[in-house]
């Protein structure tokens, strides 16, 4: 259990925005889902392509928040996010449907997860590593 935990909630929004892209019903990431008039009536519209860029950052909260614990499932959940990144990268340089501007935000998003989770990580690990000298000297 502890182990899918690990696994990037980033990873998922990729995961989808690919079945998308492979499946074929792939909408264009122009393509209008919502809109309407704001009471300062100015025109709000919501795209494909930005609900993807929202679930990425709902997901990136949720995986800031997973690099604050310590335990036997960090190292794994490093591995992963490191090769989330890795292989959304490769789609994005390579895969003709994943060349958009939300896809590389996604990218952007996958890259934060990388560079916050280690940093986190490295954090809490020197705040709870503690040596307890009785002469008060160094190391």
């Amino acid at each position: 259990m502890r182990y899918i935990l690990s696994f990037p909630a980033i990873a998922l929004v990729i995961i989808a925005f690919n079945i998308l892209g492979i499946s074929g019903q792939w909408m264009d990431s122009e393509s209008l889902v919502w809109d309407g008039v704001l009471p300062s009536d100015a025109e709000f519209y919501l795209k494909v392509s930005d609900f993807f860029i929202m679930a990425g950052l709902v997901a990136l909260f949720f995986e800031i928040i997973k690099a604050a614990r310590l335990g036997p499932g960090t190292i794994v959940d490093h591995m992963l996010s490191t090769a989330t990144f890795i292989v959304a990268l490769l789609e994005f340089l390579l895969v003709p449907f994943c060349g958009t501007a939300a896809f590389f935000f996604l990218v952007i998003m996958s890259l934060i997860d990388v560079v916050a989770g280690y940093s986190v990580s490295i954090l809490s690990a020197r705040r709870d590593f503690s040596v307890n000298n009785a002469d008060g000297a160094g190391l």
